[in-house]
């Protein structure tokens, strides 16, 4: 069945192939985005001035009006349509057109994480949290989890005006808004048409974010306790824009446009592109600057594509870019052999089989052979490759990690895998199943083959304390910064391993996607664990401060966040950032970093962009002089970075200014913590404050001797008053150990010296295969 099935998919694509090959490819019409930068200010409508650009491009005003599938007017201006690559040409000479951009696919990217950090229930109950919207744009939500009941909630606050849209879905008092979009207009057969959730993620990152507390919360027994976001009183507001086949551009601009204009204060999004693009290329740095705009912050996760470097994801400095760590749980599950040897692997399994022990084979040996699978195959348990007659009522031990289908469609009992490349975090499968090292692999397929009538069994998960966390997992993503290497991301790291959060129940409960299994919590990892963590934490301050802009917001997280111990991330702040956040901390920083719209038009004019094309952005009289390419020095951020060329002396100087947000009589003491490889100077170093509101600037001055094939070098500047700590980390480099430079095969990290990154980063997760999502 595999090899017919590879086969058929073969002739496919050399039909599909030949075809192209007589086509008129330049009249076949895709989906674009044509991004116009801030709305109109005269009174004009929008979506005429689209459909008459589209007239232009098109010559017939029928054809404008098919193809027009967006018009974007409620919070910025642009379109989408479907236009053929001569269109294209024609509508990106048009005036007042920023970028026109193909609608590339981008990806998907608690009961005990709160509490591990320090952030319980109870925390400020005074905290206006009904007041807080936070927008999610995900996969939808399945709105009947006891994580979104409206018991005890009061109406929606007076500044909301967005919608309930679709069958088949009723917003309440806790969901107060629900949109969906589907630029290209396909639907899977298990799809709801409408903002209902069929995958889960998107109900799991909100669930994550703001849902109730819910005692007794638990996946399928395992990690039983209480789930619930961060700000369980806060609103939510959905914005659906994933489906099996990912998450389009023009729907993910759709839905900052709506967001933005509804009047969420928070918005968050757990999914990004594998590669980097221009900041006005890429849609989540597109609706995030208009978002912020607006005074809203947006937090996104940095990217599944670790432990590599420059891969990390949504790195405009704009936004909150949130990497994922391990928290003081593990999931673990024992295979017991017959001859009393145990080994333990990392496995969410819920399976007991009562200590009863089966029949233990190799993989290899279960070879069918009548689809054309030999032992080199079946040794990975592939699906297809297994003979039922051999795998039967067996446990099943395989040399590679999978999803268990393989065992599961031989009708086998179990199966123990043998994987050294995932450490630090486990996934659920259909059937009992764990993953032990591949050294330990090697003990056990020794026992098979000595051994007449080999027995195993699986015993039940466990969730022993994880003494080290919290450990930046390898699958985050890493940075530097593939755009602006002078801007530190990732900015913060937050639990984002192994986190029970709600699920639809038309989903599989595990990484196996004909798993017909239903459950109301399930147990998954990625940086979209960690985002809806940061997005929770942000409107909790949110809450505290509602005049704060997304900079200071932002700021607080980053400058009260946890240090890292730095001697279990070999990455340092290109990992963690500022280190983990603290939410409790957060909403009394003592100090903030705070920026403007005109603090980022600054230093876009100072990264290249031109003032034409920030006009358009800003909608004013933006004008860019003595500007200084490729370096940020200058941005209000809340950490330092300074990228030195090969060969070159450090040298860097950096003007920040502070605003205090704590006592009015303050004297804020600054000390500097650096490795003896570089100096630095802080002037002034002590600032004293007579007022809430005041601001201070100080200098930044960094000189070091001439570094080449230097990795990251990391120390941190530190603001003390009374109990307040504001801690701001400073890092040099030049040379990024992993990161492959000058191939010609695309795969290149060629961001360094103000080139665009060409970088191919890799999903953790294959839905089909090996891992679910982002």
């Amino acid at each position: 069945m595999a090899m017919t099935r590879l086969l058929w998919l073969l002739y496919t694509s050399l039909v599909l192939s030949a075809l192209s090959l007589n086509c008129h490819c330049s009249e076949i019409k895709k989906v674009h985005v044509v991004y116009m930068g801030e709305r109109p200010q005269e009174d004009v409508s929008v979506a005429s001035m689209h459909h008459a650009m589209l007239k232009n491009a098109m010559g017939s005003a029928s054809s404008a009006k098919e193809s027009l599938i967006y018009s974007y007017g409620r919070s910025f201006n642009g379109f989408a349509a479907k236009l053929t690559n001569d269109e294209v040409a024609k509508v990106s000479e048009m005036e007042g057109v920023i970028s026109v951009i193909p609608n590339h696919k981008l990806k998907l990217h608690t009961t005990r994480s709160w509490d591990f950090m320090g952030f319980g229930t109870g925390n400020d109950g005074n905290l206006q949290e009904g007041d807080v919207i936070v927008g999610v744009i995900d996969t939808g939500i399945w709105p009947e989890s006891d994580s979104f009941s409206d018991k005890d909630m009061s109406p929606p606050p007076a500044k909301w005006k967005g919608a309930c849209q679709g069958a088949n879905f009723t917003c309440n008092n806790k969901i107060i808004g629900a949109r969906f979009y589907n630029s290209e207009n396909y639907y899977d057969n298990t799809e709801f048409k409408s903002p209902r959730d069929s995958i889960g993620h998107g109900t799991h990152t909100a669930s994550t974010a703001a849902g109730r507390e819910v005692p007794g919360a638990n996946y399928l027994g395992l990690a039983d306790g209480i789930a619930r976001g961060g700000v369980p009183n806060a609103r939510i507001a959905v914005y659906k824009v994933c489906w099996d086949s990912g998450c389009a551009l023009a729907d993910i601009l759709a839905a900052f446009d709506d967001a933005i204009a509804d009047g969420v204060d928070i918005i968050s999004v757990s999914l990004g592109s594998d590669w980097p693009y221009d900041y006005f290329e890429d849609p989540i740095a597109i609706g995030s600057f208009h978002a912020m705009k607006y005074g809203i912050l947006t937090s996104n996760s940095a990217g599944n594509s670790g432990p590599f470097a420059v891969t990390v994801s949504n790195f405009a400095p704009w936004t909150l870019t949130v990497a994922a760590s391990t928290i003081d749980r593990k999931f673990v599950s024992q295979a017991v052999l017959g001859n009393g040897q145990i080994f333990s692997g990392l496995s969410i399994n819920n399976f007991d089989l009562n200590g009863t022990s089966y029949p233990l084979i190799w993989g290899g040996d279960a070879a069918n052979y009548t689809v054309g699978a030999d032992p080199e195959s079946s040794r990975y348990c592939i699906p297809g490759a297994m003979s039922s007659d051999e795998v039967q009522g067996k446990i099943v031990f395989c040399e590679t990690l999978w999803d268990g289908s393989g065992i599961l469609l031989a009708n086998g009992v179990g199966t123990v895998m043998a994987y050294s490349s995932i450490t630090d975090f486990a996934f659920n499968y259909p059937l009992p199943a764990t993953v032990i090292s591949t050294e330990d692999g090697l003990k056990v397929l020794d026992y098979i083959r000595s051994t007449d009538n080999p027995i195993a069994t699986i015993l039940v998960g466990e969730t022993p304390k994880d003494v080290m966390a919290p450990v930046v997992v390898s699958f985050s993503s890493r940075g530097p910064n593939p755009m602006s290497p002078d801007i530190l991301k990732p900015d913060v790291t937050a639990p984002g391993v192994d986190i029970l959060a709600a699920w639809s129940p038309v989903s599989p409960p595990s990484v196996y996607y004909a798993d017909t299994r239903s459950v109301n919590y399930n147990i998954i990892s990625g940086t979209s664990m960690s985002c809806p963590h940061a997005s929770g934490a942000a409107a909790y301050v949110k809450a505290a401060h509602p005049d704060w802009s997304p900079a200071a917001i932002k700021s607080a997280l980053m400058t009260t966040a946890y240090v890292m111990d730095s001697r279990k991330q070999v990455d340092l702040e290109f990992a963690y950032g500022s280190g983990h956040i603290n939410p409790s901390a957060a909403v009394n920083p003592g100090l903030v970093f705070d920026a403007s719209e005109a603090d980022y038009i600054d230093f876009l004019c100072k990264t290249g962009y031109n003032t034409t094309t920030l006009r358009l952005v800003t909608g004013d009289n933006s004008t860019c002089t003595n500007t200084l390419l490729g370096r940020g020095w200058d941005l209000n951020y809340p950490s330092f970075s300074l990228y030195v060329k090969d060969g070159e002396q450090i040298m860097g100087v950096f003007n920040r200014t502070v605003t205090n947000v704590g006592e009015p009589n303050s004297t804020y003491v600054s000390s500097v913590y650096i490795p003896t490889t570089f100096s630095v100077t802080v002037e002034p170093s002590v600032l004293s404050f007579s007022a809430v509101g005041e601001k201070k600037s100080f200098t930044v001055k960094i000189t070091g001797p001439k570094i080449s094939q230097q990795p990251i070098m990391s120390g941190a500047i530190t603001w003390k008053y009374g109990v307040h700590v504001v801690r701001t980390p400073l890092v040099v480099y030049n040379y990024i150990p992993g990161a492959p430079y000058n191939l010609d095969d695309g795969s290149t990290y060629s961001m360094i010296n103000n080139k665009k990154a060409t970088f191919r980063g890799s999903s953790i997760y294959h839905k089909n295969g090996i891992i679910g999502y982002n």
